[in-house]
């Protein structure tokens, strides 16, 4: 693609109705931006899309997608194993060429307004976007989850949204907008079904308990194996390898053994490590689909509602 390049990366709360997600991402349809991915995680009951374009066409693709998923997700009736506020739960805007961070910054605070404004969804600003220093980690603003964050908003001041509330959409909760580099979501799952044991390997290995830098990891139970599920967000300091090497002793020191893995969304060129131990797990890998710079020159086909 020919000038200023920006990634978005929705993740909504529905992984089980596929025509739901189906026409979630068709109203993400907008001329100049392009499909890259969509997957669906039953387990989770969450899926991740990932577009890229012009900025202004993103923006736009962003905000259509937050508005449909407001109207076909209904959080009081939706569960799953991971931690969620609000219908289009996370929007994160990620430059890819001749972008800033700054730049991504300024259209997540755009996008955040023009949710509020047209479907009524309030929204936390968080990471590179956050308008203040208490959200600059996602795992702050979603703290409680919705069936929390629903009461306490109305009640706290600190809790409220950035834009839009005080309290959050009766269905729909809020959505966190966001700008960030690069990420890689990468899950593990092990050679027991023993997720108290994947659990405290997490607990280890996560910045926020001291360990690795940029890392957040979580033990669930999905697909009925116990699974350890990552972001890892600064590539830089903290590639892949390393911290599968580190779950690799870890889980060790417990007696377990990772056996497959997987990656959710698409990979940055950056990350990938042809024939590293970390992506020897990983199932029919093609780099050619799954690298986001590469996936640029081959977008899926966007779906009929």
């Amino acid at each position: 693609m020919q000038g200023p390049v920006v990634s978005c990366v929705p993740n909504y709360s529905e992984g089980v109705d596929e025509a739901a997600v189906r026409s979630i991402v068709a109203a993400m349809q907008v001329e100049g931006v392009r499909l890259l991915d969509w997957s669906m995680d039953s387990d989770h009951n969450r899926s991740v899309v990932t577009v890229a374009g012009p900025p202004a066409a993103v923006l736009e693709s962003a905000v259509r997608g937050a508005g449909r998923a407001s109207e076909v997700i209904d959080l009081t009736r939706q569960t799953g194993v991971h931690p969620r506020i609000g219908a289009a739960d996370v929007i994160p805007f990620v430059p890819v060429h001749q972008v800033s961070l700054d730049q991504c910054a300024v259209l997540a605070r755009q996008a955040g307004a023009e949710i509020w404004r047209r479907y009524g969804v309030p929204v936390y600003f968080y990471e590179a976007a956050a308008a203040r220093p208490d959200r600059a980690n996602l795992e702050d603003v979603r703290k409680g989850q919705f069936e929390l964050l629903r009461d306490v908003a109305r009640r706290d001041a600190v809790r409220r949204p950035d834009v839009g509330g005080p309290g959050l959409h009766p269905t729909a909760g809020a959505s966190a907008v966001g700008a960030r580099r690069f990420l890689v979501a990468y899950n593990l799952y092990f050679d027991t079904p023993d997720v108290a044991l994947v659990r405290a390997v997490a607990k280890e290995l996560r910045a926020s308990g001291g360990g690795l830098t940029g890392v957040k990891a979580m033990g669930v139970v999905a697909h009925g194996r116990a699974q350890l599920s990552m972001n890892i967000t600064n590539l830089q300091v903290t590639p892949v390898s390393s911290v599968y090497a580190q779950v690799c002793r870890l889980a060790q020191r417990h007696g377990a053994t990772p056996v497959q893995a997987e990656i959710i969304g698409l990979l940055p060129e950056m990350a990938y490590e042809q024939d590293s131990p970390w992506m020897r797990l990983l199932h029919d890998f093609d780099p050619a689909t799954k690298v986001l710079e590469r996936r640029l020159a081959l977008p899926l086909p966007w779906p009929e509602a």
